[in-house]
């Protein structure tokens, strides 16, 4: 498409049931804290563990994300990873918090994500979703930034989300 000159090949988008939806620039504390949170995850992810960062996350033929952070099992291809595969997605919010938090979580759970994180840029408070149940998540918890964070796919990875930020 950006080769037939629908959109620049720079432009940030998503695909959502066939329709293209333009993504959220990205802010300063947004990228800090996703890059950190990939730097730390990556040096602390076991052998058989891949962390891919904002990578096209396929989860049917008419719809992909671009999450911050997908974590999936090595032995997969990430362009291969589908929704029951992933063994944590996250996203950091700073201006699209609530679609992150009502439409992605939707999809997610609706395409079997096990686990997907929200992690808040201003506040670092994080929403852990678990347990995807048709469209939505049975469980979704927020979590204090001096709480530790355990992703229940890969315990190896927990975290302090409040570290993220430089002092």
């Amino acid at each position: 498409m950006a080769a037939a000159g629908y959109f620049h090949e720079d432009e940030r988008f998503e695909l959502l049931g066939g329709e293209i939806v333009p993504m959220s620039p990205k802010g300063r504390r947004h990228e800090i804290v996703r890059l950190e949170l990939g730097y730390r995850f990556t040096r602390m992810a076991p052998l058989d563990l891949f962390v891919a960062p904002e990578p096209q996350f396929n989860l049917g033929p008419d719809t992909f994300l671009v999450p911050d952070l997908l974590l999936h099992p090595r032995a997969i291809a990430t362009p291969d990873v589908r929704g029951g595969d992933a063994l944590l997605v996250v996203e950091v919010a700073e201006t699209s918090l609530a679609y992150d938090l009502k439409t992605k979580a939707t999809l997610y759970a609706a395409h079997g994500v096990p686990e997907y994180w929200v992690i808040d840029a201003s506040t670092l408070m994080t929403t852990v979703h678990t347990q995807p149940s048709g469209d939505a998540y049975a469980s979704a918890l927020e979590i204090a930034p001096d709480t530790l964070l355990t992703p229940t796919r890969a315990p190896s990875l927990a975290i302090l989300v409040g570290t993220l930020l430089p002092k």
